[in-house]
């Protein structure tokens, strides 16, 4: 044995002496990450309650996951309204549906969809409506025509000032630009004109045309101007109000209002599948359905309504609409309204023309669920909701199902989870996945099975490469 150092001697006695004596040094203990992981407890972002209707499953802590604007309103959520992104075929639909049938199960929810997509000659929302015995409000200009559903503008059910303000909005979108003073003043004389003359029926769009083509002589003696000058001014006005009477979108919106329309119906489906996603007739139609409901639907009644809006950019992309839509959310909170806008892209409302009343309405949508995106426009995203940066490189690895949910600065991964109930009713995409005719032995399956089958299971946590890659970023960021 090697002699010791002396001052090593004394150091340690002195050590000993006023410490006691020195721990002797222990060997190291082998073990895998598996069993050393019990000494680091796992954490996870705080729930947002247990009052409300389940989505799913949090993907890091495996509890559910339970939203309601309506319960969540007020410390939790200052605004009810939601803003639903991500490119198709990752689950918006399946979460709309779901979503919407879980909270019909509470009596005081009454909900309105603008169902803008079709599948099989109809809207996607009609399995659900024919299952709940509901039949659609369905707006097509041929059907019309064969004295079908119409929505009048001027129904005396909408006060004169909201019946003004939605032609001007019906113009301004098919002019693609504001109204000029000497236009909005012919309107005006002729609105008023029409409102002071007819008796004994609903003033009708056909109405307003006939007076601007004939303006009253104490129209012009009000300006000091000519008839002729009036007739001059509403030239333009009367061309675009034409088009809903006598155009292309006749038999919709030319007549009154049609009798039987439930309103109060817990589920109110619009079927805008016929109308042509792409041309200027979507937006003119938005602006009517949501001008009609802001006054026939929304009452101080304590009910708790819902407004989900697909192709929701033609509300928000339009300066126009999304102003009158934009005064609806702000009235709507008062009444218990969560608008519910859901678009593919961001990129489709910020930098279009609206870009100003896009960015209002967006500031109103206190809950953003984004489902996968490609990684340039998942950055540009999150950029504009103010999105964590573990949160945007997450984007674009989710797989269909999973999105991130940002509930007012609650950030989580969630799996959207769908019942056996609800599989057949929500899942959209059976011209893409089924083929004819079916073999014998998978004829009884219920419908939708076989996508659900091809897509994967839906109830399945989640998926684990999607898991391995969230909580690599979560490590790496320190969330976990």
């Amino acid at each position: 044995m090697p002699a010791r150092d002396p001052l090593s001697a004394i150091t340690e006695a002195f050590t000993s002496l006023l410490f006691g004596r020195a721990e002797t040094t222990r060997l190291p203990v082998r073990t895998s990450t598996g069993q050393a992981q019990a000494v680091y407890l796992p954490t996870a972002a705080p729930g947002l309650g247990d009052s409300g209707v389940i989505i799913g499953r949090e993907v890091y802590s495996g509890k559910g996951y339970i939203y309601d604007p309506f319960q969540l309103y007020g410390q939790q959520l200052p605004a009810p309204h939601w803003l639903v992104l991500g490119e198709s075929g990752n689950g918006k639909s399946a979460l709309e549906k779901t979503y919407v049938l879980r909270q019909l199960r509470f009596r005081d929810r009454q909900i309105v969809v603008l169902d803008a997509q079709g599948e099989d000659g109809v809207g996607e929302w009609n399995l659900i409506a024919q299952e709940l015995g509901i039949t659609p409000i369905r707006l097509d200009p041929m059907a019309a025509l064969d004295d079908n559903v119409r929505l009048n503008p001027l129904d005396p059910a909408i006060t004169t000032t909201g019946q003004l303000a939605l032609l001007r909005t019906i113009i301004e979108v098919a002019l693609g630009r504001p109204l000029d003073e000497r236009s909005g003043f012919a309107l005006k004389v002729a609105h008023a004109a029409v409102n002071r003359t007819t008796t004994g029926r609903q003033p009708v769009l056909t109405d307003i045309v006939e007076r601007l083509r004939h303006p009253h002589s104490e129209s012009a003696d009000a300006m000091n101007v000519d008839v002729e000058d009036v007739r001059a001014w509403g030239l333009d006005v009367a061309l675009v109000l034409d088009r809903l009477v006598d155009g292309d979108l006749r038999g919709m919106f030319d007549g009154p209002t049609t009798v039987g329309i439930d309103l109060d119906a817990p589920l109110i489906v619009f079927d805008l599948s016929h109308i042509d996603r792409n041309s200027i007739a979507m937006p003119i139609l938005m602006a009517i359905v949501g001008v009609w409901l802001e006054h026939t639907w929304i009452r101080p009644d304590r009910k708790k309504r819902i407004f989900l809006v697909e192709e929701a950019w033609h509300i928000i992309n339009s300066p126009s609409v999304a102003q009158l839509f934009q005064r609806l959310l702000k009235f709507g909170r008062r009444l218990g309204l969560s608008f519910v806008a859901v678009v593919h892209h961001l990129s489709d409302v910020v930098d279009g023309a609206a870009a100003k009343e896009a960015a209002a309405i967006l500031k109103m949508a206190s809950t953003r669920t984004v489902y996968a995106q490609k990684s340039d426009e998942a950055r540009a995203t999150g950029q504009v909701l103010g999105l964590p940066r573990w949160a945007v490189e997450i984007i674009p690895t989710l797989t269909p199902g999973m999105a991130v949910w940002d509930v007012n600065g609650n950030v989580q991964v969630v799996k959207h989870l769908v019942t056996e109930a609800e599989r057949p009713l929500v899942f959209t995409d059976r011209a893409m996945t089924e083929s004819a005719p079916l073999p014998a032995h998978e004829a009884e399956a219920p419908p939708g099975r076989r996508a659900l089958e091809a897509a994967g299971d839906p109830e399945d946590p989640f998926d684990a490469e999607t898991e391995a890659r969230v909580m690599s970023f979560e490590k790496r960021q320190g969330v976990l």
